[in-house]
């Protein structure tokens, strides 16, 4: 079976210290027309508010990221972007922080000239309507969210974790400052940075793969090992800019990823985890069918004296296990990826359960 689809990937970027300074003129060029910034809350009370090119009739929107955004938080935000434009178009959407708030910029950008609901885009090529011109700033690295084609929203109503997946949600412009990274507490940075090692393990050992993602997912794995195991202070100035083009690659890398983004998910619908300390949850428990990364994981988390909890879903309910379940066997594409298509005959629900447990 022919598996060959046209691949498109974000048209410009520009890396380097210093580079936030050049939205102003990456702004400047896309009018006239209201620009909206949508931007980490954890930035509402620092300089860089200050240092945003918001003009009148512009809006700076903070976003809270203590949670991941939600199918009708991408609905608000739209209709908030309407009214706020009387009918017409933003010129340009900027979304500057962490995965969270670049998804949702990528959402509400699909949402204004798509129509209907959040949730009735969550899936594959569903967008059909070229989206608003979007450029993502990434203030945290590793979820690959500023260079791959989907934005993953939660939909609690359905219990299901799922992005538009789509060209059309591709940024169109990057400004990938290893500067503003600054801030990212070490358990964070490290969690978050190991997202991109499990895109690059899992899509180069899927089904899906080809030679170009084995070359970005062995690129970027190569700076994971070198920022994580290497001598020295993982947060210095030249990890985090080497971290930032991790993130980049293994994002490119990460079309089809496989069982540790399923089980990730079930966690983040049910007990509300973050994404990148969810997959190493989720990673801990695969040694069956992961047992080198484990072990690199574990050996990780000893390096830089950072503790994963235990006991995560050691005292949930029946209802929470069977919310586990569904929020992870639902995820048919990346579990077929890593097992083949019957891939529910060795991820029985008696199976799944018991590796969420040993968590």
């Amino acid at each position: 079976m022919n598996m060959t689809r046209n691949t498109r990937n974000v048209p410009a970027y520009m890396l380097g210290h210093g580079s936030f300074a050049r939205l102003d003129s990456l702004v400047d060029a896309r009018r006239p027309g209201a620009v909206f910034f949508y931007v980490d809350d954890f930035f509402r009370n620092t300089p860089l508010p200050g240092d945003l090119p918001a003009r009148a009739g512009d809006s700076v929107i903070f976003l809270d990221t203590s949670r991941e955004p939600t199918v009708e938080d991408i609905d608000a935000l739209a209709d908030a972007a309407r009214t706020s434009c009387r009918g017409a178009l933003p010129c340009c959407l900027v979304g500057i922080g962490g995965g969270s708030v670049l998804d949702a910029a990528k959402a509400v950008a699909n949402l204004l000239t798509n129509p209907g609901k959040a949730e009735e885009y969550q899936g594959w090529d569903l967008v059909k309507n070229p989206a608003v011109y979007k450029i993502g700033v990434p203030t945290l690295s590793g979820t690959g969210a500023e260079c791959s084609r989907t934005c993953v929203l939660t939909n609690m109503r359905r219990r299901l974790k799922l992005g538009m997946n789509s060209d059309f949600t591709l940024f169109d412009q990057l400004l990938l400052d290893p500067g503003l990274t600054r801030t990212v507490p070490p358990s964070q940075f490290l969690f978050t940075g190991m997202d991109t090692f499990m895109h690059c393990f899992e899509s180069s050992r899927g089904a899906y793969r080809n030679l170009i993602v084995d070359v970005l997912a062995a690129g970027a794995s190569a700076l994971c090992r070198e920022i994580f195991l290497g001598p020295g202070d993982m947060l210095a100035d030249d990890n985090r800019e080497k971290m930032m083009v991790a993130s980049y690659l293994g994002g490119m890398a990460a079309g089809n990823v496989g069982l540790v983004h399923p089980f990730s998910a079930g966690l983040s619908i049910v007990l509300h985890i973050p994404h990148g300390r969810a997959n190493c949850h989720a990673l801990s428990v695969l040694g069956e069918f992961y047992p080198e990364e484990q072990a690199l994981l574990a050996e990780i988390l000893e390096r830089r004296k950072i503790s994963l909890p235990l006991g995560i879903c050691s005292s949930l309910t029946d209802e929470q296990y069977e919310a586990l379940y569904q929020g992870t066997i639902i995820h048919e594409k990346p579990l077929s990826n890593a097992l083949g298509a019957d891939f529910a005959s060795i991820l029985t629900r008696s199976k799944i359960l018991e590796l969420f447990k040993k968590m």
